[in-house]
């Protein structure tokens, strides 16, 4: 049963991602991306129902639009597959529980603004403004330990970042910070700092392959989203685990 429920999670991603796609691509252009059909970005033909099926779909089109025979980003696909496999996951480790709303819903402000960051190099305000009021809601139903844990490392994910900013004269996005701040709230203090350093590290990380490969040049932006997903990824679902052995291994109290 347990298994057919993961499978269930990962097709429901599958469908959220897919819409995820059209929201990060639309909202930062302010287009409609409620009832109007998707289309193709080449000829704006809008696509048949066919079309619109996650992963299978960009299968059977061999990645071609039918119409004008233009390549389909594989950004549709991997983003699909990364948001089944982040709403399975998180079913797996956190079962059904208010918590598990909150993760997915983390998870989504993710996907959408990792869309936006990678096609436009912007993370869109509505887009954080939306998710905001529901945090906040739902934190004051689940709350952590301590209450106001959420509250410092909103802030914290806000300062900190914006310091960087101020000091690198633009090494950070401003709309980085303002997507710590919110990561901040849900996760808490102890969490958002572990969660900052290790993107920062992946970052970094990421950088220095693209260079190596010769796809960016020295001091060339680069979208800093996807370190952030896969930090926030890695502190949610192992950082007590993470902070615990730090703490055994290295502080002597």
């Amino acid at each position: 049963m347990e298994n057919h429920i993961f499978i269930l999670f990962f097709i429901i991603g599958l469908i959220f991602g897919s819409f995820f796609v059209v929201v990060g691509l639309r909202l930062p252009k302010q287009e409609s991306f409620g009832m109007d059909r998707s289309y193709c970005l080449c000829c704006n033909k809008h696509l048949q129902w066919y079309e619109l099926i996650p992963v299978l779909s960009f299968i059977f089109l061999k990645g071609k639009c039918n119409n004008c025979n233009a390549s389909i980003s594989c950004q549709y696909p991997l983003v699909e597959i990364i948001t089944g496999l982040l709403f399975a996951i998180s079913y797996w480790f956190i079962g059904f529980n208010l918590e598990l709303m909150i993760v997915l819903l983390l998870h989504s402000m993710l996907v959408i603004a990792l869309v936006s960051d990678l096609t436009y190099m912007i993370i869109p305000n509505t887009l954080l403004l939306f998710f905001l009021p529901l945090f906040i809601i739902l934190r004051s139903v689940e709350p952590l330990t301590p209450w106001w844990s959420p509250l410092i490392g909103g802030l914290a994910g806000l300062v900190i970042p914006l310091v960087i900013i101020i000091i690198s004269r633009g090494g950070m996005g401003v709309g980085d910070a303002k997507l710590f701040a919110l990561i901040g709230f849900v996760i808490g203090i102890k969490k958002l700092l572990l969660c900052f350093f290790l993107a920062c590290i992946l970052g970094a990380f990421l950088g220095l392959i693209l260079i190596m490969l010769k796809q960016i040049k020295r001091k060339q932006p680069v979208p800093f989203v996807p370190a952030i997903l896969l930090a926030t990824w890695i502190t949610y679902y192992f950082g007590d685990y993470m902070l615990d052995w730090y703490l055994s291994s290295f502080m002597f109290i």
